[in-house]
């Protein structure tokens, strides 16, 4: 393993001047924790940011917890964070919901993060004949889910999911996310899912919306070439890939685009800056 500040600019030697940035959008899984386990750099990271009053936002494609719970989490692991700070990509999913079709109803495959963003969206739960089928990370994901979902989808349901992620990092290693827990129902039922997580640009404008920032001004930090980099480089946002979560330099060779710097981790942002 390289140092933390160790860092690879593919892009023509050209670094990112991290103090000049005035809006960092950072992924969590992968990049701040692996499930309840903080990884290095993470609370220098966030201290830094604080300390040079930077504006930023975690934006998770995980749609289990809520602003709150994200809060509470960190808080556990030592890191203050206010829940302002927080855009999920339940939170993405309610508003496109909300913004489609007023006062709709869903079937919802996922835990409480998505089922209160949807509620707080004026989204109604219904199991019998909703507008959409809406299906996000979860534990309690079951056959029995799966075979409702198709059956409303069949019936004329529309399906969308939170995100794209096929995997997600977790603390024994790669877990199955969004992407793989929808598989089976867009299978049986010959209709593509729409995705309101990232790469979304819905969900990037969201963000630099929430951040009064301009592009050129931002910063997005992610484990993820599928997700966190390429909506970056689709946004023309300056990107930071760590190597700390899913993706690894070996996987890079097999991706058209690249990232402006690579870091094995959040730390070495701060590395980066002090140098």
């Amino acid at each position: 393993m390289r140092a933390a500040s160790s860092i690879v600019a593919p892009m023509s030697g050209h670094t990112i001047a991290f103090r000049s940035k005035a809006g960092f959008i950072c992924d969590m899984d992968g990049v701040i924790y692996h499930g309840n386990r903080l990884l290095p750099g993470a609370r220098e990271f966030v201290a830094w940011l604080q300390k040079n009053e930077k504006k930023y936002l975690f934006l998770t494609n995980s749609s289990e917890r809520s602003p709150r719970e994200l809060h509470q989490k960190l808080a556990r692991l030592g890191i203050d964070v206010e829940e302002e700070h927080f855009y999920t990509s339940a939170l993405a999913t309610a508003e496109f919901l909300a913004a489609q079709t007023n006062g709709c109803s869903a079937f919802v495959i996922g835990e409480a993060g998505l089922i209160n963003a949807l509620y707080n969206a004026g989204i109604t739960m219904n199991d019998v004949n909703p507008e959409y089928v809406v299906v996000g990370e979860s534990p309690s994901y079951s056959f029995a889910k799966i075979e409702k979902a198709i059956q409303l989808v069949r019936a004329g349901a529309r399906l969308v999911g939170t995100n794209p992620d096929l995997t997600g990092p977790g603390e024994g290693g790669v877990v199955p996310a969004c992407g793989s827990l929808i598989a089976p129902i867009e299978l049986a039922t010959g209709s593509k899912a729409y995705f309101a997580g990232k790469p979304n640009p819905l969900m990037m404008r969201q963000a630099i919306k929430r951040l009064a920032c301009r592009r050129e001004e931002s910063v997005i930090v992610g484990d993820r070439m599928d997700t966190d980099i390429v909506a970056g480089v689709e946004s023309e946002i300056d990107t930071v890939l760590v190597l700390s979560g899913v993706t690894s330099m070996e996987e890079l060779r097999g991706f058209a685009y690249r990232p402006k710097m690579i870091l094995d981790g959040v730390g070495g942002i701060v590395e980066a800056d002090e140098e």
